[in-house]
């Protein structure tokens, strides 16, 4: 495998120096509160859904508040759902009536958002679903709410997919026009039958031909010529239709490879189980594990984008709140360790439940400490090559000596290894970590 990263067309130097960005997926979906993908679950039809559109009224709405949230725990961009697969719209797009301002909301709820999130430093990106289960040209398919009607195959002969993908190339148009610099755009996503795991004919889905995705990947650079572009238009073949891989709810292994070779990725990843608000979801991932997903992407050359669902009054739940604020926290002290690193030289073999990340520009080598060692941790082949170690807590300094080696002394460390002599109490921090300046 080769070392050296896939170029994008977009611009990711600021991507990978800023590694951590919010997700946002906010909809009429946050009334029902019980996933974001209700309408497939339940098989809900557009007129039973319509009474979650007549009550969309979040009142307690306030994008200050969410930006600072997302500032405050050290995130730098983030992705908000223009448009989930409801067919629901944040903003006051001229092409359809089912949107925000229509709503007991009564107002564009994106470009609030949008200026509020800049105001705090972070940059913009837009999610945009390619499915739309709201809109009557877009054709009955084997993940739309009326799958099973026993009248499918009657309710899709006025329905035309072209129709439709000039309305969602059209909606794309205005997103790209009218908010200014938009740093990302996130499409969601392809299912075409026979491939990319998905069945073979006469399973029905859709992909690159139905969303006529090579024109709509020239209009999205066209209109943002050095936007970065996520992976799900079915293009990964075009060496232009894409920029960064996205891997979703799950943590690789290693550094993302395509065709063997590294590229610049995200992993999109949620607090609990679902994307949208869900009341009753209780599998929350605690402070200390989304920290610990953080460094581990890092470590692997990744970013995380991590997710959030407001309410439906507009708020962010008091346990995403909770666990934004502890992560802000672990991320006042220890950030170095974050902005501006990837994955260490393999050189540096990182000791049994840690991680290492590195900074390229600074020279520094940090280790992460998933688990609290007593007294001592061994940093195999290293002698010689640090100048200087210190908890990044506190920058209090790490002794280090090199270690012995002897056939007599018991679970003696290989030669050439540096020991660091550590407190005999954890550090007050989330995951400690250990700044390493090398020489």
């Amino acid at each position: 495998m080769s070392d050296e990263i896939r170029a994008t067309t977009g611009d990711s130097t600021w991507f990978v120096q800023d590694r951590l960005g919010m997700f946002i997926h906010w909809g009429l979906y946050a009334l029902p509160a019980r996933h974001e993908w209700i309408r497939n679950y339940e098989e809900i039809s557009n007129e039973d859904y319509e009474k979650y559109f007549q009550h969309f009224d979040p009142d307690l709405y306030d994008p200050d508040r969410w930006a600072e949230l997302a500032a405050g725990a050290g995130m730098k961009y983030f992705v908000i759902t223009t448009k989930h697969h409801e067919g629901f719209c944040l903003w006051d797009s001229k092409l359809t009536d089912y949107k925000a301002p229509n709503t007991p909301a009564g107002r564009d709820l994106l470009g609030p958002m949008v200026q509020a999130f800049r105001a705090q430093g972070l940059r913009v990106g837009f999610y945009h679903s390619l499915i739309d289960w709201h809109h009557p040209d877009f054709t009955i398919d084997e993940v739309h709410p009326l799958r099973n009607h026993p009248d499918r195959k009657k309710l899709n002969e006025p329905r035309d997919i072209r129709k439709y993908t000039e309305y969602l190339h059209g909606q794309v148009r205005e997103l790209l026009s009218e908010y200014g610099k938009v740093d990302v755009m996130w499409f969601d996503f392809s299912y075409p039958p026979g491939r990319r795991g998905f069945p073979p004919p006469p399973w029905e889905g859709k992909g690159r031909e139905d969303w006529q995705s090579a024109e709509l990947l020239k209009l999205v650079r066209s209109l943002q010529p050095g936007i970065l572009l996520n992976d799900r238009l079915d293009l990964t073949d075009d060496p232009a239709g894409w920029d960064i891989r996205t891997p979703e709810q799950i943590t690789p292994r290693a550094w993302v490879t395509f065709d063997g070779q590294r590229v610049v990725w995200e992993s999109c990843q949620t607090f609990s189980g679902s994307w949208g608000y869900h009341r009753d979801e209780e599998s929350w991932k605690s402070t200390e594990m989304l920290v610990q997903m953080l460094i581990d992407t890092v470590s692997k050359g990744g970013n995380l984008l991590l997710n959030v669902g407001p309410t439906g009054r507009g708020e962010f739940d008091y346990r995403a709140v909770e666990r934004l604020e502890g992560m802000g926290e672990w991320m006042r002290q220890h950030s170095r360790s974050i902005y501006g690193c990837t994955a260490a030289p393999e050189e540096f073999k990182v000791p049994r439940d840690c991680r290492f990340t590195y900074n390229p520009e600074t020279r520094r080598l940090y280790l992460h400490l998933f688990a609290w060692p007593c007294k001592m941790i061994e940093l195999e082949g290293m002698a010689g090559k640090i100048e200087y170690a210190q908890l990044l807590n506190d920058a209090s300094e790490i002794q280090m000596q090199v270690s012995e080696s002897s056939a007599d002394h018991f679970d003696a460390p290989p030669a050439e290894s540096l020991t660091l002599t550590l407190p005999v109490k954890k550090p007050n921090a989330t995951v400690p970590v250990v700044e390493l300046y090398l020489k």
